[in-house]
């Protein structure tokens, strides 16, 4: 039994020749602490039988069997900390980690060690990365890597460098998590700080809950050991007798290591024994293979509990305990112990303290987040939406109860109808437009890209598409005055919405075979969790999208911009025509400009916060609700107040030039009066009197021939029942404008002129015409019939009064203007003939 004291080679394989030379038969060497001159020593120990047993001695090199077969060692050497790494990892369920090595044999043993511990046990060494000098390239290189779990293995001086570089590259911290080696000396930094470049503060920041492993000097249990004592105890007794000299680490396994050639030794005399072959140990010699086998075989026999915890071998390597402590508030302190035995970690009082508010996770834990529309805003647009249906129901109703009042019948209440359809549908589609994957699955999402699109496109034709087909019908019936009248029926109306929605079918059929919707999901780039977890968030967003989308939008845009353009163009054309009920340009106008601004508006927004899905919804949204809910409420409310407050107001503007008129033929009146005798005065005045309350009787007339002419044109099938019942009123208008144009100081001019140039009668005919086709008479009684009936009083409002000629009326095909006893003639300065209507 011997030691070497000096890790000198040469010095050390010397001694233990001297010793086999010149000293006694030795059954074992205790001893090598030197891992260089233990390694020597071990591989020559088989041609002498000799057992060796260590105490220090932890390099990896001595556990390969196969070259030191006779060798032993009381402490785990240092890849005995890798399985319970191993175990610290599972239970931190840690599965992606990276190494940092020194290139020094015995670290990169260690590193080649774990390798094959963790090899197959579902955990991945993601980046080993090795230094000589200078860790702070590969420090750079595992942040690259996105590596969180560092695996160390140097030494003092380039743990310094290390955790130096660590701080320069914010790897520390809740997000990290460094396990190093455990046997550093007690403020180990401080013999290093100087060589390096970093504060101290820094430093320690850095180093700031690193786990360091190492095997346990004394077991932390209180059993009684084989000596009688508990590890406490024996440690006390140690401290005692040490007094102040240096203490070592490895007095336990010194002093389990006596108790293992003790205990050894007297197994190998009991067998002796037992075999009756009255051989003793004290007949060993370095030849006796024998009984060199037997100590072999009572090492590998041995377990005990000793000051240093349970004393077995597996392989001649130790199976101990592992401790690992943290760098808490610098100090270390110890937080937990693996019992390789039992293979058992067991963690004190939960001590392990982590940065953060849960351990480090292995790696960037990267959660995709579905960019939802928000529940809340989904919910008031949705009320929005709800009172926007309510109040285009409200105008429906509207509509269809007053469809026979004149001033909704003259508006087209079938085309009104159709406006509010199409307000509807683009309301509906709103509710379409908020659903996305956190209501429907990915299936149905798909499925309402292609409905909802549906939906607004025939919504949005079909309101602009009955406002512009019936602005139409009032741009050809007085645009073209020259023309024949042509009959235009709410059927053709309906055929002109349908063909512009049959266009939009085409398009939306061919885009759904050719290239149709499907979802597609869009990832951005990741971002911090909002609620400070060591994960980053990469949202994701459901678009509808499909190969060529640009191109059918541009379909869709080009096709509804010449619609608008369209009807800007009637709205302009129709804009001097007198009738409110009929003219709505102005509102066609107005709701043409603002819809156009606000989709304009709306789809550069929209495109602008595609990555932002509550506001690209929400502006959608808005401009939908507020282009239908304008377009509605500019065709309906205007005329919902003109029914309320003035019924009659079909014809108020013709009734108010008529007014105009009548005040500046009032007034020429009022001048000649002037120079007539004081005497007439009185008489005159009742004339006027009774010349106005005649007027009044003609404007209500006036009213009957408007609803007349607008029944004509809409059912032709009437008309003969109209020319029947109503020439009488005619004829009225004819007597009642003669009279009220007449005074008594013209009434002799009148009877002259007409004895002297008897008018025709409507009733009799030209000789010479008898015998010609009556269509080819354009003057024919009949011709004029049918013409007056539809163009009467239009010319009769529109055009002669304002001039001062002949009243259209006197134009009667049914009376004679002879027949009227008060008929006058117009003197022939103001006379114009009226033909050819």
């Amino acid at each position: 039994l011997f030691f070497f004291f000096q890790c000198d080679n040469a010095k050390g394989l010397k001694a233990f020749y001297d010793a086999i030379k010149f000293g006694p038969n030795h059954l074992m060497v205790f001893g090598g602490v030197c891992a260089t001159v233990t390694s020597i020593i071990a591989e020559s120990l088989k041609g002498w039988n000799l057992v060796q047993l260590s105490f220090a001695a932890t390099t990896p090199e001595l556990a390969d069997k196969k070259k030191y077969p006779y060798f032993f060692r009381t402490v785990p050497s240092d890849n005995a900390v890798n399985p319970a790494i191993l175990k610290l990892l599972k239970h931190y369920h840690w599965k992606r980690v990276g190494t940092l090595t020194q290139d020094v044999q015995r670290f990169s043993e260690v590193r080649n060690n774990l390798t094959d511990v963790l090899d197959g046990k579902d955990i991945e060494i993601s980046d080993t990365e090795s230094f000589s000098d200078d860790p702070c390239t590969s420090v750079k290189k595992l942040k690259g890597n996105d590596v969180r779990i560092i695996l160390g293995q140097f030494n003092e001086e380039m743990a310094v460098k290390v955790f130096c570089c660590a701080y320069d590259e914010e790897m520390y911290g809740s997000k990290y998590q460094w396990i190093i080696p455990g046997w550093y000396e007690n403020l180990w930094w401080e013999a290093w700080i100087n060589s390096s470049q970093c504060l101290s503060k820094n430093l320690l920041t850095a180093m700031e809950g690193y786990i360091g492993v190492d095997f346990e000097p004394l077991s932390s249990k209180t059993n009684k050991t084989i000596s009688g004592r508990t590890p406490q105890q024996y440690e006390k007794e140690y401290n005692a007798r040490r007094g102040d000299g240096q203490s070592s680490k490895f007095h336990g396994y010194a002093y389990d290591g006596i108790w293992v050639i003790a205990n050894s030794l007297q197994r190998a005399m009991s067998y002796l024994n037992s075999t009756n072959e009255h051989q003793k140990i004290e007949d060993f010699n370095y030849s006796n293979q024998k009984l060199g086998d037997i100590f072999l075989s009572a090492m590998n026999e041995t377990r005990f509990f000793g000051v240093t915890g349970e004393v077995v071998f597996k392989n001649g390597e130790r199976m101990g305990t592992i401790k690992f402590t943290q760098f808490q508030e610098q100090k270390e302190v110890k937080v937990g112990e693996y019992n390789a035995v039992d293979d058992t970690l067991v963690i004190i009082n939960n001590s392990i303290r982590f940065q953060g508010v849960e351990p480090p996770k292995d790696k960037t834990i990267i959660q995709e987040e579905l960019r939802k529309i928000s529940l809340p805003l989904y919910s008031i647009l949705s009320a929005l939406t709800i009172l926007g249906m309510i109040m285009a129901s409200a105008f429906l109703f509207f509509n269809i109860k007053n469809r026979n009042q004149k001033l909704i019948k003259m508006s087209s209440p079938y085309m009104n109808n159709l406006i509010i359809l199409g307000g509807m549908l683009s309301y509906a589609s709103i509710f379409l437009f908020g659903l996305d994957g956190s209501f429907v699955s990915e299936k149905t999402f798909e499925t309402l890209c292609t409905v909802r699109t549906w939906i607004l496109t025939v919504g949005y034709t079909t309101a602009f598409g009955a406002m512009f087909a019936k602005t139409w019908r009032v741009h050809a019936i007085f645009k073209n005055v020259k023309m024949k009248k042509k009959i235009i029926k709410d059927q053709k109306l309906l055929g002109i919405v349908g063909g512009m929605l049959l266009i939009d079918l085409c398009i939306l059929i061919c885009w759904q075979v050719v290239d149709p919707l499907r979802r597609t999901v869009e990832k951005y780039n990741m971002e911090p969790d909002p609620a400070g977890r060591d994960i980053s968030i990469r949202p994701i967003l459901e678009h509808c999208e499909n190969t060529h989308m640009t191109i059918w939008l541009g379909i869709v845009y080009a096709y509804k911009g010449l619609l608008m353009l369209f009807g800007c163009f009637l709205a302009w054309e129709t804009r001097n025509v007198s009738i409110p009920a009929l003219n709505d340009s102005k509102y066609i106008g107005m709701s043409v400009y603002n819809v156009g601004i606000m989709c304009i508006i709306g789809a550069a927004v929209s495109f602008l916060t595609r990555d932002q899905p509550n506001v690209q919804f929400c502006i959608v949204a808005l401009v939908i609700i507020f282009c239908s809910t304008i377009t509605l409420c500019l065709v309906f409310v205007p005329k919902l107040i003109t029914l309320r407050t003035n019924p009659d107001a079909a014809t108020q503007n013709r009734r108010f030039q008529f007014t105009q008129n009548q005040k500046k033929e009032d007034s020429k009146t009022s001048t000649s009066v002037t120079s007539v005798n004081q005497a007439s005065t009185s008489r005159l005045e009742g004339l006027q009197s009774e010349n106005h309350r005649l007027r009044m009787k003609i404007t209500e007339l006036d009213k009957d021939l408007e609803e007349v002419t607008m029944q004509l044109q809409d059912t032709p099938e009437k008309t003969t029942y109209i020319k029947q019942n109503h020439y009488q009123d005619l004829n009225d208008i004819l007597s009642i404008r003669n009279f009220t144009d007449g005074k008594d100081g013209e009434k002799a001019i009148l009877k002259n002129h007409l004895d002297q140039n008897p008018p025709a009668q409507w009733g009799s005919s030209d000789p010479s015409r008898t015998s010609k086709d009556p269509i080819e008479d354009i003057n024919s009684p009949e011709h004029i019939q049918r013409r007056l009936s539809l163009q009467l009083p239009i010319l009769h409002h529109a055009y002669l009064p304002s001039i001062g000629g002949v009243d259209a009326s006197c134009a009667s095909p049914c009376v004679s203007p002879s027949a009227s006893p008060r008929h006058r003639h117009v003197p022939p300065s103001f006379r114009v003939m009226v033909s050819g209507l």
